[in-house]
């Protein structure tokens, strides 16, 4: 069954209540991105496995967690550490996958209330949804956090990416590469703790710029 990466930057707050609902099966691998907060030792405590990361980033966060992933699981599931979505609803997302009738597999957020998700941040997320079914032809409707993939399949597509353009990245890597992509819906609650993208301007425009970069040099 899959290992589940978690980047994870001072997510102590909201580790006990991810890791005690992960399903059975399913295995996970908390990618410290340099938490100052405690995280680690949380994570340690609830049988996860701790990779620290010291080179910042959310992708350096997501590839780090990849390559410590067990080869021989085959599917590799991509969760935030933050509360917001439920470690079970995995076995959802990942039920294409594993089943063959997928590549890879998002889960396509569906906020359970107004505070889940920041007008600002469903706005750009809503534009880049449609930028990128212009561009691939995919229907998407949510670069989803919740993921599913065969590794083996996710590290030949090569990504580079290391701040948080990487999980547009994958996507567009992945339609180019000629992949099966679906979405899977899946409940979106308000995160535990403050977001570093959306949760600040300066989080936001940061990401922005890295999407921008990925969108202007991607196949």
């Amino acid at each position: 069954m899959p290992d589940v990466v978690l980047p994870c930057l001072d997510e102590a707050a909201a580790l006990p209540w991810v890791l005690t609902r992960m399903p059975p099966g399913f295995f996970p691998i908390v990618a410290d991105n340099g938490s100052t907060d405690g995280s680690a030792d949380v994570a340690r405590r609830h049988g996860a496995r701790v990779v620290p990361v010291p080179q910042r980033g959310f992708g350096a966060a997501c590839s780090a967690g990849l390559l410590s992933s067990d080869p021989d699981d085959g599917v590799v599931c991509f969760l935030d550490a933050d509360a917001s979505l439920d470690p079970r609803d995995l076995p959802t997302v990942a039920a294409p996958v594993l089943a063959g009738e997928a590549d890879l597999a998002l889960g396509a957020r569906v906020p359970v209330s107004r505070r889940a998700w920041p007008p600002h941040a469903r706005l750009a997320n809503r534009v880049l949804a449609h930028r990128l079914r212009r561009r691939t032809g995919v229907r998407l409707t949510d670069l989803g956090p919740a993921r599913a993939v065969h590794r083996d399949v996710l590290l030949a597509l090569g990504l580079t990416d290391r701040r948080s353009g990487y999980p547009l990245e994958m996507v567009l890597a992945a339609a180019a590469a000629g992949l099966r992509i679906v979405e899977v819906p899946v409940p979106y609650a308000p995160r535990i703790g403050r977001s570093k993208v959306t949760g600040t301007m300066r989080g936001t425009l940061a990401a922005i710029r890295d999407m921008r970069r990925v969108l202007a040099t991607a196949p």
